[in-house]
């Protein structure tokens, strides 16, 4: 067997649920090797984060460059990337290097409401990742932020997501786990060449999704990682996440985390 590598570049975060661990996780389960650049630490648990410590641009670069030079990394993901200048960096650095498969996961803001990226970072992640991204996985609060409209309907899910399309990425999947006036957990597919479908589970009221959309990213990029194809590896992705919340582990004293496990445990069972 060939083992494959995927890349995550993200933020660290010390409760285990979110960030480069839920990351490494998701890999680790999916049986795809994960190498990490990390771009910030977090004092962080399922309560909220408590505080964020950015790492330099120049070890940002460092520990992709380290990576990318000696792993034949199949695919690469970015999560919290804190500010303009390391999202910057980040783009600089990953265009020195044969294209891979890069899943944009443009994290802003922490289950408890907490910043994660600042203000002025979110003009770079337009004008020089995005163009980069095979597909961008935005929840409803981050697509507005991308886009500038207010997104409540299916229609306007439908053209947010082309609006980022338009930024330069292949695809687009927009989460709808933020809403709050539909029955079921519904995500919307969309990509350049025009293909669309719309992916629904059944809504699960729990309050322990503490790192679904870092996990959802994770297993997008495994997927891609192993060779899937995108759409193939969006919904399976789907099904990933899914069974992680229906299978909580009811940790913690706030927003929980899911259960990475439980997809590699639903395909054991099932054989």
């Amino acid at each position: 067997m060939t083992v494959k590598v995927a890349l995550t570049i993200a933020g660290s975060d010390s409760g285990g649920g979110a960030g480069i661990q839920a990351d490494l996780k998701t890999f680790q389960e999916l049986e795809v090797f994960g190498t990490s650049a990390l771009t910030a630490v977090t004092a962080q648990n399922t309560q909220g984060v408590h505080g964020v410590y950015p790492v330099a641009k120049e070890g940002v670069v460092a520990q992709v460059r380290a990576v990318l030079d000696d792993f034949d990394v199949k695919a690469c993901k970015t999560g919290m990337l804190f500010s303009a200048e390391i999202i910057t960096a980040i783009a600089t650095v990953l265009k020195e290097y044969p294209p891979i498969p890069l899943v944009i996961d443009p994290v802003m803001i922490a289950k408890g409401g907490q910043s994660l990226l600042q203000q002025e970072a979110i003009q770079a992640l337009k004008d020089h990742l995005i163009p980069l991204a095979t597909i961008v996985t935005p929840n409803i609060p981050e697509a507005e932020v991308l886009t500038g409209m207010k997104i409540v309907t299916d229609e306007e899910i439908q053209q947010a997501a082309q609006i980022i399309i338009g930024l330069g990425a292949k695809a687009v999947v927009m989460k709808g786990g933020h809403r709050n006036d539909v029955l079921e957990a519904k995500d919307y597919y969309v990509d350049c060449e025009g293909q669309s479908f719309t992916l629904t589970t059944p809504w699960i009221h729990t309050k322990d999704t503490h790192g679904t959309g870092c996990t959802f990213a994770a297993a997008l990029t495994g997927f891609l990682a192993k060779g899937c194809s995108l759409p193939d590896a969006v919904a399976e992705s789907k099904q990933f996440i899914q069974v992680a919340i229906e299978n909580g582990l009811r940790i913690g004293s706030g927003h929980g985390p899911t259960n990475h496990w439980a997809y590699s445990k639903l395909k054991q069972e099932m054989n």
